[in-house]
């Protein structure tokens, strides 16, 4: 029984460690499917999570924090739309500018704001997220297996982890089974046969980028004021990168970019469960490579276990249109 409760703990911190990669996956689906390539995701991320412990702290509450964390991004996503939609620039020198603005910006103006070295405050109760119980829960908790599973797995998460995942399925039926989604898609495929049939390719890209905002803003903020209750320097660490992954990972579906996500939720949430713990043969690990082991083995995973995955044909390419 004890292996199996830690089991349950392993999958509950494999969800809670999954949700900010899942978001940040998510938008960089919408981005790359309508041909934008968008390396500027942990960027973004990281200006969401600033944003919304910095609202929170100030206006003592956790919604307006949601919301600013949301509009910053929005506005980075903007940002990015602006540099490489409107005047052609290079999307991946345009990403890049922005995880450099917004890992600068961000310790900058907190440590003006709050000096505290670029941290912000610990968010109070009503700041930030708490965990829904769900009904039943606590009176099941005894029960065994489904009481662990109900109590511990299902239960007791923030309103953003269910948020995350009921986005799977939303962006499956928006991707493909909208009208939206389909020229979605088409516009990352053939810019020129959208802009044929009268469809404005630039703003198709703009609202694909917008829904990329909002994801990544939702991201950032569970980041700050979910797992950690209040922003430090760089707390991302590297989840874009591992998002994009995860989405190559999945070959650009949604419910390929869960379970990807969840894979690499799980080898982090191994990694910190296996931190100091003696292995068979080998021993105990040094901390630093336990640390690494999520990375290493992403890199792994992509240089040998997907196949070749194909990515939107107009991806990264800057639409010209024809005269």
């Amino acid at each position: 029984m004890d292996i199996f409760i830690a089991i349950v703990q392993i999958l509950d911190s494999t969800i809670r460690l999954s949700v900010p990669l899942l978001l940040a996956c998510l938008a960089g689906l919408f981005s790359e499917r309508a041909g934008v390539f968008d390396i500027g995701l942990e960027g973004k991320m990281l200006v969401g999570a600033f944003a919304g412990a910095a609202a929170a702290s100030v206006m003592h509450s956790a919604l307006l924090g949601l919301g600013m964390a949301i509009l910053i991004s929005v506005a980075f996503a903007m940002i990015h739309g602006f540099a490489s939609i409107t005047h052609r620039g290079n999307q991946i020198v345009s990403g890049v500018a922005i995880n450099f603005i917004a890992a600068g910006s961000t310790i900058i103006l907190g440590q003006a704001w709050f000096s505290q070295g670029g941290r912000t405050p610990a968010l109070q109760p009503g700041e930030r997220f708490e965990g829904i119980i769900l009904p039943g829960a606590n009176a099941v908790r005894e029960v065994p297996i489904l009481g662990p599973i109900y109590s511990e797995l299902l239960s007791g998460h923030s309103i953003l982890v269910y948020f995350a995942f009921a986005m799977v399925p939303f962006a499956w039926w928006v991707l493909f089974r909208t009208r939206f989604g389909l020229r979605l898609r088409a516009v990352g495929e053939n810019p020129a046969a959208v802009d044929t049939a009268g469809i404005s390719v630039a703003w198709l890209r703009y609202r694909a980028l917008i829904c990329t905002g909002v994801l990544t803003g939702v991201a950032g903020a569970y980041l700050s004021m979910v797992q950690n209750g209040g922003f430090v320097k760089d707390m991302t660490a590297g989840k874009g990168y591992i998002a994009l992954a995860a989405l190559i990972f999945a070959k650009w579906k949604p419910v390929n970019a869960m379970f990807a996500c969840l894979l690499f939720g799980f080898l982090d949430a191994a990694a910190i469960r296996l931190q100091g713990s003696p292995l068979p043969i080998v021993g105990k690990v040094p901390v630093q490579f336990m640390q690494a082991m999520p990375y290493v083995l992403t890199v792994i995973l992509l240089a040998g276990f997907i196949g070749k995955a194909i990515p939107p044909r107009a991806g990264g390419v800057p639409y010209v249109k024809e005269r």
